[in-house]
């Protein structure tokens, strides 16, 4: 189960360098259920994610960089690049900030997860987070890769 909030980004830390980076790329087989391939600085995988917003099934599983790079030719609209920074939030939260890269620039969007539905219902937002955007589909990435 995945639970997150989404949100637009009014400003970027100054101390990004002080965080943890991965950089990723992920294509869409589908998006209809969700099935998305992702290259995560080294590691690959599957993932299938059910229809919803804030709450969502989602099942990861492992590829070989051999069968992703099978797969990504087979993907359906943009190849999304990003860097992602992971900054500790506290209370055992982390906030995902993406910096899009390529067409999507300048588009950032920051992810918290939850471990239950109360808690994300609950959360108060950094000062430096913008607009809520958890309940539109919009800015799923698989709904930007056909845009």
């Amino acid at each position: 189960m995945e639970i997150e909030r989404k949100y637009l980004v009014k400003s970027i830390p100054d101390n990004l360098d002080d965080f943890p980076c991965r950089i990723m790329e992920q294509g869409y087989l589908c998006t209809a259920p969700v099935i998305r391939i992702r290259r995560d600085n080294g590691r690959y995988e599957l993932t299938y994610k059910s229809k919803g917003l804030m709450v969502r099934q989602e099942y990861n599983l492992p590829l070989t960089e051999e069968a992703y790079s099978h797969l990504l030719p087979k993907t359906d609209g943009r190849l999304i690049r990003k860097r992602r920074y992971m900054i500790p939030l506290g209370d055992g939260l982390t906030i995902e900030l993406d910096l899009f890269e390529g067409d999507l620039a300048p588009l950032v969007l920051a992810e918290v997860e939850f471990p239950d539905e109360k808690s994300a219902s609950s959360f108060t937002p950094p000062d430096w987070f913008g607009e809520d955007v958890t309940f539109s589909g919009e800015y799923h990435n698989s709904t930007l890769s056909q845009r």
